[in-house]
Formats: structure tokens, sequence, C-alpha cells
């Protein structure tokens, strides 16, 4: 052959080569989003595009570690250079319910997402409030680029004064739970130097190197989200409080199709809410407490209605208000945490009221009992709560007794059945009908049970799993859920308080813990009541307390008056004199033996007293009172 006829040829193939190279790119680009099935043999029917390059379908499992991209080269596949790391911190919710708080650090930047409180148990004695310790927060503060809340509740917004007061930094949330945030913000003289940032579910923002998207779900409040954390390490899927309504009674539900988008990109880790992780099947709707409600509007025509909820269900309270306009009554609201959070729900539109159905709780005694319906808080049986004086005979404004249609629209929070039963025991003897069993359905949960858990996991397809918000039963039961689901155990995590973990794509590791635990509130103190006060008021409170007060010479130690005996929580005074009088004189022997030795260091002195007089009650009565010598020169 010629060398013209071979040139001739190779310039033909060269052509044709051109032309399929250039036919393949069309191809790829008109096609790269067809369903899988679109050719046996057709690239596009298996990978998609992404930022990233080219990755598999999603086939209901995690991306992660699945990448593929086209041969280049020498048809080896490209490799990524090596994303940052991520640490999470748990400052809250772990292990316990309420005190929400979890930090979220990539490239020297960390957000915080939410900053509740916990209420008091009953070791607690004379504590108001339970905060998290924000040592940490503090210690990073110029890395801190900002607060996002997930929902108004006080377990997710409660700290907030208490850490604004220590860092100022911009605070993001939605409209309504930026309004209860504003609230108590003005209470604690913080308002006027906060940064509060209005953010709507379906809209992002930038904070540092991370950006958050803002995705809405169903909760016993309006105005919840979630957040999809786009991080230069990965993708971070932070639930919230959640559970899937698909009627509910205000707003849309849930945003399903955005945690299957998210997952279809690819999510590192699911943060995933775990309260109701023991109960099977799916949480009720809450259309269901509609109808009960109505069956009960009907059934107490001729009874003063009084429903107890938590001030914060503004859905709950919706549904009350329209019960009430169909069957002709007024409606008064009582208690502080109610009225506050009911204004701020009709300010912002979430709360509708008909003309003139709302009247102030000092107009009641002008209406029939059958013409009005009194909302209250006090469903956990909260001592200072308006249904609970209502109880004791204790409210200013509000007697109840016969006549009275009492329903209590909640469940009991673990460790509160108690006193939740004490207060419906006070308003069953007082005459009172009294709802509250759970099969007058007149309460759901705000809540994800097990398959709205297990929806949530096959959306987002996470390669790391961590429970959070729950007690330990309900991160485990959470665990196996996802095990279940085919999550292998070693990608599954359940920490602590004060717990660090480090994810990568590549692995997940346990860092040593930071500082974090219980700040106790009480009053105006922050912080100065810790285990040692504590231990003290259990103390008191269980044995009582002695006083033995003394005057001693200056110069020689001998005691010139007393001792004298008090006694307060320990014996009744008239009947145990004898056992008063051991005291003194057992006391007054040690005085006057120290005396005679020279022993002037009055801790010593003290010392034996305690151990001496402790001895002898302990003899006398087997009972073990806080003894407190006081001692003075003269």
């Amino acid at each position: 052959m010629s060398t013209e006829k071979r040139n001739e040829n190779f310039m033909l193939k060269q052509s044709r080569y051109s032309k399929g190279k250039k036919n393949v790119k069309q191809y790829s680009k008109n096609n790269a989003s067809k369903k899988s099935g679109s050719g046996k043999n057709s690239y596009n029917a298996y990978y998609k595009k992404n930022d990233d390059g080219f990755q598999p379908k999603s086939n209901g499992k995690s991306n992660y570690g699945k990448k593929k991209y086209p041969s280049k080269s020498k048809g080896y596949p490209k490799k990524n250079a090596q994303k940052p790391s991520i640490k999470i911190a748990f400052l809250g919710g772990l292990n316990e319910i309420g005190k929400n708080i979890t930090l979220v650090e990539c490239e020297n930047d960390i957000i915080i997402i939410d900053c509740g409180m916990a209420f008091p148990d009953g070791d607690m004695l004379g504590v108001d409030l339970v905060i998290p310790d924000f040592t940490y927060i503090e210690q990073n503060a110029d890395r801190v680029k900002g607060i996002i809340l997930t929902h108004g509740h006080e377990d997710h917004i409660g700290g907030l004064p208490f850490l604004l007061s220590k860092v100022n930094v911009p605070i993001y949330g939605t409209p309504l739970t930026l309004g209860l945030v504003g609230n108590k913000l003005k209470e604690h003289s913080l308002y006027n130097q906060s940064q509060l940032n209005v953010i709507n579910a379906g809209q992002s923002i930038k904070l540092g190197c991370m950006k958050i998207d803002f995705i809405h779900v169903n909760h016993s409040i309006p105005d919840a989200v979630a957040f999809a954390i786009h991080t230069p390490g990965g993708t971070i899927v932070h639930t919230g409080d959640f559970k899937i309504d698909c009627t509910p009674i205000t707003g849309d539900m849930i945003d399903l199709s955005s945690f299957a988008r998210v997952g279809d990109e690819g999510v590192l880790a699911l943060l995933s809410e775990s309260t109701n992780a023991e109960r099977p099947g799916y949480t009720p709707t809450e259309r269901t407490v509609s109808d009960s409600l109505d069956n009960l509007f009907k059934s107490a025509e001729n009874y003063r209605i009084i429903i107890a909820t938590f001030a914060s269900n503004v859905n709950r309270v919706q549904q009350i208000i329209d019960c009430a306009e169909k069957y002709g009554r007024k409606v008064a609201f009582s208690g502080r945490s109610m009225v506050n959070y009911m204004d701020v729900a009709q300010k912002l539109g979430y709360l509708h009221l008909p003309e003139n159905i709302l009247i102030d709780i000092d107009m009641l005694d002008k209406y029939m009992p059958q013409q009005v319906v009194l909302v209250t808080t006090g469903s956990q049986g909260e001592p200072m709560s308006a249904l609970s004086r209502m109880a004791y005979s204790d409210h200013r404004k509000v007697m109840v007794g016969e006549g009275d249609f009492i329903i209590i629209s909640a469940n009991p929070i673990p460790g509160n059945e108690k006193t939740v039963g004490n207060v419906v025991d006070e308003l069953l003897k007082k005459g009172c009908k009294v709802i509250y069993e759970s099969m007058y359905e007149v309460h759901v949960s705000g809540h994800a049970c097990q398959e709205e858990l297990k929806i949530m996991q096959k959306l987002v397809k996470p390669k790391y799993f961590i429970p959070v918000h729950g007690e330990q039963k309900h991160l485990r039961k959470h665990a196996d859920l996802a095990m279940f689901l085919g999550m292998e155990r070693k990608n599954i995590y359940i920490g602590d308080v004060g717990s660090v973990l480090e994810i990568n794509e590549d692995y997940m590791k346990e860092l040593p813990p930071v500082q974090a635990g219980k700040v106790f509130v009480d009053g105006l103190g922050v912080g100065d009541v810790g285990s040692i006060v504590l231990r003290d008021r259990k103390h008191l409170g269980q044995d009582g307390l002695i006083i033995i007060v003394a005057s001693l010479d200056v110069y020689d130690g001998h005691v010139i008056s007393g001792p004298d005996i008090v006694s307060r929580g320990f014996v009744y005074v008239r009947e145990s004199e004898r056992l008063l009088e051991e005291v003194k004189q057992t006391a007054l022997v040690i005085l006057e033996d120290c005396a005679e030795n020279n022993v002037h260091e009055w801790g010593i002195i003290k010392n034996r007293i305690k151990d001496d007089v402790s001895k002898l009650i302990g003899q006398r009565t087997r009972r073990a009172p806080m003894i407190l010598p006081i001692l003075q020169e003269v």
C-alpha cells in the first residue's frame, strides 16, 4: 500500500474516532439523570453525575466509600485528597432527658446545636433548673460561629440566657422559636445585646466552613426543623425532635424529600433522636386528639372544663380553642408560661383566636361554669404550677370542686408519675371529674416511634449512626434498630455527656472527653450549688439539725455561757428534754476538758463535739442529724 493511501486510511479512522467520542460525551450529558435500566451496557444506567464526579446510583445503602470515576490517562481511578475530620462534642442530651446541646467542629470552626435545660429530680433539693456546663464553649468562644436551634421547647432553648451571659454569639432559628427565645432573653435583660436571625425551613445559612440546610419536621410545637450540615469533611444530619405526621394541625407534613435528597448525595453521619425508640409502630397523628376532645366536650356540657397541657404545645391549644368555639365557650389561660407562649404564638400567627373568645382569668366568675374553658399549665404535676395550686387550694383566682371537668392532656415525663398521681388524687378528693388515662386519647407524642425512626434511617443512608436525646435504654434500643436495618455495629456510637467523637470518611474514633456535666441554678445563683450542698440539704431533710452554741473565755478557754442546744427537724423539744440535756452535758464536758488541756484550736474542739454527740444520739435514737457547733470567744 502506498504512503498516500495509508495516510488517507489513518485520517479516516481519526475522523470516525473523534465523531464517536463526541457522541459519547453528548450522550452522557443528555442522559446523566436517567434511571437504571435504560440499557444493559449503558454507562449512565449505573452512574450519575454530581459535583465530585461519578458515583453509583443509590441502592438503599450508604454512598460513602463507593465513589467510582471514569477511566483517565492510564485507566486508574482518580483519588480524592484527604478530607478533614469532623469532631462532635456532646455537652448534654445523652443518658438523660433534656439539657440537649451538641457541638460540631470542622476546620477550626464550631457550631452549637440547641442549648437546653432540664428540670431537677427529687434528689436536687431546692434547685430550680439544671443547665449544661459551658466551660468547653467558653474556652473556644473565638471559634464558635453561631447557635442553630431545632425548636422552641425548654429542653432545647432553656439554657440560652445562661450561655449568652458568658459568650455572645449569633443565634439562628425559625420565627416561633426565636419569638420564644426573645421572651426569655428579655427576662434576663439580654435581648438588646443578642443577635437573633430568623431562618425559615427550606433556607440555608453559611457559618464558617459549614453550610446548614433547615429541613421542616413535624413535632408537638410548630416551626420545628432538622439540619443537614455540609462540611468539608462530609455531611452531618441532625434530626432534632421529630415525628412523621401526614395530617398535622398546622403547616405541612415533614419534608421527607429533602432527607431523601441529602441521603442520595451521601451522608457521613446521622444524629437521630431516640425518645420513643422503645415504642413500636408509628406515633398517632395529632388529629386523633381533636376527635377525643370533641367527645369530651360533649360529655362535659354541664361542667366547667379545665385542661392542663404543655404551654409550648401550640397545636393542642389551637384544638382546644376550636372545640370551645364549636360549643360556645369562652377561653381563659392560667399560668405564666402558658400566657407567654400563647401571646408569642398569636402575634406570629401560629394561634388563631376567634373574635371575643378569649377572656381574662379574673372574668371566670362572671360566666356560668358550662360557658368557659380554662387552659392551664401543670400537666406534669409541678409543685408551683397552676393546676397543682388548684389541687391544693393554693390558687388565688380559681377554686376547684364538684362541677369541674379536668382533662390532663399530656403523658407524665419519666420520673414525674408520682407527682402527677398526687395531683390527680387531690383533685378527685375535691369531687372533680378527672380525665387522665391514655384510653381517652387526649394526648399524642411529638416524637417518632420505631417505624418512623427506620424510615429516617433508610432515607438518609448514613455511613455512621449516633443515637441522641434519651436515656441509655433509649439509645441502645435505637442502635438495635439501626443494626436491624443493616448498619454495622462498628459504625454506631453511643456516647455520654462530655464525649467527643472524631469522624472521617475512613474511620470513627472517640477522643478524650471534655469538661461537661450539670450546673444547678438556685434562685439567682448559677453553679454555686454543688454536690456537697445537695448532700447537706438531703441530710437536713432526712435527719434534721442540732446546733450547739457556747461562749468561751478568750484567755483560758473555759465556758462562760452555754452550751445552748437548738433542734430543728430532729425531735420535738418538749418531748425530748432529757435527751437534749444529755447532749448539753456531753458538749460541756468536752469544752471543759479542752480548756484544761490547753486545746484552743477550734477545728479540733468542734470535731470532738460532733463525734461524741453523734455517738450519743445514735445510741439513743438511731438517727444521724447534722450537728453544728458554734463557738465564740468573750
